[in-house]
């Protein structure tokens, strides 16, 4: 007889993991969540306040920075980068993100693995207040190396229909606030793998720092949908963009009504040094490195002329650093870099 344990999947150590993330994961429900945890599916209260609520939902991974974590065994941030692609998504649109399910595929069952990621997601779901649900661990033996693991997850947001935000009230002479990125995030990571294999080793000292390679490029993404929150319910946005994989050049256009450009200075604000050393070693053009990396910035509001003071004013009442970076011309929805 060949039972499905000689096929490589460990039902007891999947078990023992998804006990092991219980405490983390109920955490995060609060009175919202109706259900037990390891039932089929879990409900959530939708919040009052809406007339006519939309609901919203994005799925993402984090990318191949996946295989850094593994390499090194600091997982410890991926949740935060999982967190951060999903619901900075919605926030774009204006959503308010209320609850997650993640997802994590691995080669064979590491209790102790798999518990750290999902703490990290929980810890990041419990900073954006939002739900962690439930999710699926899926062994793949035979399929995935033993200690391979990919991560995803979905999120789910609410906004009043009246509320939506998808670029069409941005009008020439509104004004592009940049919002920091410290870090690399999650994207571009490809390359970024490749200049580290071409230039030096994760073990190695970053240039210009005390830190590993390795510490440096795996900092968890900040989250953006907070902060950007409380700014939509503090002014009219006309428009938001998460700056992700693409960078200003691929995500910025998608926003823009036809009738107009966006003219960002790329000097208007500071490039992290970690962009900098990945760029010389990179030896691409600008154009090229806005079209991979955020460059330093993560989140975009337009905003009207009015209102940039307060909008710059409320990012840092919540822990974010905002510029005026750019303008809105008239033009044929194109970005322009100077």
């Amino acid at each position: 007889m060949t039972s499905y344990s000689d096929s490589g999947v460990n039902l007891a150590a999947a078990d023992a993991t998804v006990d092991r993330i219980r405490p983390a994961v109920v955490a995060t429900w609060g009175d919202k969540v109706i259900g037990g945890f390891g039932g089929f599916a879990a409900g959530l209260r939708l919040p009052g306040g809406y007339t006519e609520p939309v609901l919203m939902m994005s799925t993402d991974g984090v990318g191949t920075k996946a295989e850094i974590t593994r390499r090194t065994g600091n997982v410890d941030g991926l949740g935060w980068d999982r967190v951060a692609m999903c619901i900075d998504d919605l926030v774009a649109a204006g959503g308010c993100p209320i609850a997650m399910s993640d997802y994590i595929a691995i080669g064979e069952i590491d209790t102790e693995l798999i518990t750290r990621i999902v703490e990290s997601v929980a810890a990041a779901c419990t900073e954006a207040d939002v739900a962690l649900l439930g999710g699926e661990i899926a062994e793949h033996p035979g399929v995935m190396e033993p200690d391979a693991f990919d991560v995803a997850g979905t999120a789910l947001g609410i906004v009043e229909v009246s509320k939506t935000i998808d670029g069409s009230r941005i009008t020439v002479g509104d004004v592009i606030i940049g919002i920091d990125s410290p870090n690399l995030r999650s994207n571009g990571f490809s390359l970024i793998r490749k200049l580290i294999a071409d230039h030096t080793s994760l073990d190695a000292t970053f240039p210009g720092t005390d830190r590993t390679v390795a510490e440096v490029v795996l900092e968890p993404s900040v989250l953006y949908s907070p902060a950007v929150l409380k700014l939509i319910d503090t002014i009219d946005v006309n428009g938001l963009c998460h700056v992700t994989g693409g960078g200003l050049v691929g995500n910025v256009p998608r926003i823009l009504p036809g009738h107009t450009d966006a003219v960002i200075e790329t000097g208007s604000w500071t490039t992290p040094h970690v962009f900098d050393v990945f760029a010389g070693w990179s030896g691409a053009d600008r154009l090229d490195l806005h079209a991979t990396w955020n460059m330093g910035v993560g989140f975009i509001a337009v905003v009207s002329p009015d209102d940039v003071e307060t909008a710059i004013s409320t990012l840092a009442l919540h822990g974010r650093t905002g510029a005026a970076i750019g303008i809105v011309t008239p033009g044929s929805g194109e970005l322009t870099l100077t």
